[in-house]
């Protein structure tokens, strides 16, 4: 019997580490609208798209399984909303939600950072060390 082999990521297709990437942020542009104000998941969405200008632009296939991950993990609480006669889950940040912002936060900033300054290294008319070598 044979093994299947599986293909591995394309690290030379841009919407591999789009896809990469985003999932990241949206992780923690969940935080950041949450620390603005409680909101349900739609609104949720909506305010990552407007905080990113769209580049950011979570499904509710991918908001509701980090904020289940967010809740079990005591960094957000829900609680039951009736609007128009259709219950609604609301999530707020809990302290340890808004020390977990403030860690993404500050690791983001690093990361731009460190990406800043890669891409001054990348640039094709460089003198000296590469980035890894």
């Amino acid at each position: 019997m044979h093994a299947v082999t599986r293909p591995g990521p394309d690290f030379l297709n841009r919407s591999y580490w789009s896809g990469t990437i985003k999932m990241s942020l949206s992780k923690y542009f969940i935080l950041c609208v949450l620390h603005e104000k409680p909101m349900h998941g739609y609104d949720m969405a909506r305010a990552v798209e407007r905080t990113t200008s769209g580049c950011c632009s979570p499904t509710e296939g991918t908001i509701y399984p980090v904020l289940r991950e967010f809740e079990e993990g005591g960094f957000v609480s829900v609680e039951a909303e009736v609007v128009s006669g259709r219950e609604r889950k609301v999530y707020s940040l809990t302290d340890k939600g808004r020390a977990a912002f403030q860690v993404a936060l500050a690791a983001w900033m690093e990361v731009t950072q460190a990406l800043t300054e890669s891409q001054k290294l990348a640039a094709p008319d460089r003198d000296g060390p590469s980035c890894c070598g």
